[in-house]
């Protein structure tokens, strides 16, 4: 009788479970889709009629209302929307390969990284589109090796490997300020706002490139998961479980880099949102390893930020990095504290 209690117990405790994160889950997607929607309307000084918003969106309309909304708003929110999810993603796989909240993209220079390797591009070759996306992940691919390397010592400590990646991203935003200092007003103007993080040059293409890599990202990430967990009991008792620690640890920080370069090709660096996503996730599920939910999360908070970039009182339009940052930073103050205090 108290096996079968027990037994009882533990499923009605896992259905408890399952019930919580189906809810999590089901409360992004509704967070996310509805924010999309939100952005279809904003159609600045358009004055387009709400009731013409949503066929335009389709499709079904013409003239102004197309450009404004199919053209415009709908890539410029689907790029908020996918380019959050894959900032959430990244971050929270750099998280859980390292243990540390601290250990994102943007912490650890690698989106200082992708902005130095776009801006050496623009130019030095006058790059555009394609080119500019192929110099931030050449970028970003390089420090994240130049990282790796000098946090090596017999393994990688996260906090050597954020201090060494600040240390770095330092000397990649200095020869983004470099670089700017040398160009054009305009060209100078530009790179500014790239710089900052803005999803004013979100396309069509961009779009769909930002789908093919959230897709295969998930797949990616999902594939590795069972082994980054592994890595979290310890690297010699991950190995006992014949887990190949240094192939997978290079492959997950890999995986993490191009993720992350991709969308930051297309946005800019974007401050904040990889590193807030992931401990959301995890306080919202009770579990240390949710990076779907991860990904809704980072989809949820650009999209908001983006909004309040177009519409905030007396300020707006302002670059959305801008709003990130703002509210991004007493976060990053926390994770310090709250690291702090448990040492």
């Amino acid at each position: 009788m108290q096996v079968q209690a027990t037994a009882a117990h533990i499923r009605a405790k896992q259905r408890a479970v399952g019930l919580r994160h189906a809810i999590v889950i089901c409360g992004f997607v509704f967070a996310a889709s509805a924010l999309l929607v939100v952005q279809l309307f904003l159609t600045g000084d358009a004055h387009i009629p709400a009731n013409n918003v949503i066929p335009a969106a389709l499709g079904q309309s013409d003239g102004l209302a197309d450009y404004v909304v199919r053209r415009t708003n709908l890539p410029r929110a689907l790029g908020a929307l996918l380019g959050g999810a894959l900032f959430g993603l990244s971050g929270a796989l750099a998280q859980r390969l390292f243990g540390n909240p601290l250990a994102t993209p943007d912490i650890i220079g690698i989106s200082s990284g992708a902005g130095a390797g776009a801006m050496i591009v623009i130019a030095g070759f006058g790059a555009t589109g394609i080119g500019v996306q192929a110099g931030a992940l050449a970028g970003a691919l390089v420090v994240a090796l130049v990282v790796y390397a000098l946090s090596w010592s017999g393994g990688v400590q996260s906090y050597r490997l954020i201090l060494i990646g600040i240390g770095v991203g330092a000397c990649a935003s200095a020869i983004v300020t470099f670089i700017v200092t040398r160009l054009d007003e305009v060209s100078t103007q530009r790179a500014m706002r790239w710089l900052i993080g803005s999803l004013n040059g979100a396309d069509a293409r961009a779009a769909a490139l930002l789908t093919v890599a959230l897709g295969v990202g998930l797949v990616l990430v999902l594939l590795i998961r069972r082994a980054l967990s592994d890595l979290a009991l310890g690297d010699e008792l991950a190995a006992g479980l014949g887990i190949r620690v240094s192939a997978v640890r290079f492959a997950a920080l890999l995986l993490a880099t191009l993720l992350a370069a991709l969308v930051t090709s297309v946005t800019g660096p974007i401050a904040f949102v990889a590193l807030v996503a992931g401990p959301i996730a995890t306080r919202a599920l009770r579990v240390p390893d949710a990076p779907i939910v991860a990904a809704l999360v980072g989809a949820v908070l650009l999209c908001a930020t983006d909004i309040a970039a177009q519409t905030l009182p007396l300020i707006s339009p302002v670059p959305t990095g801008a709003i990130t940052a703002l509210f991004g930073a007493p976060v990053l103050i926390a994770l310090l504290v709250r690291r702090k205090a448990s040492v």
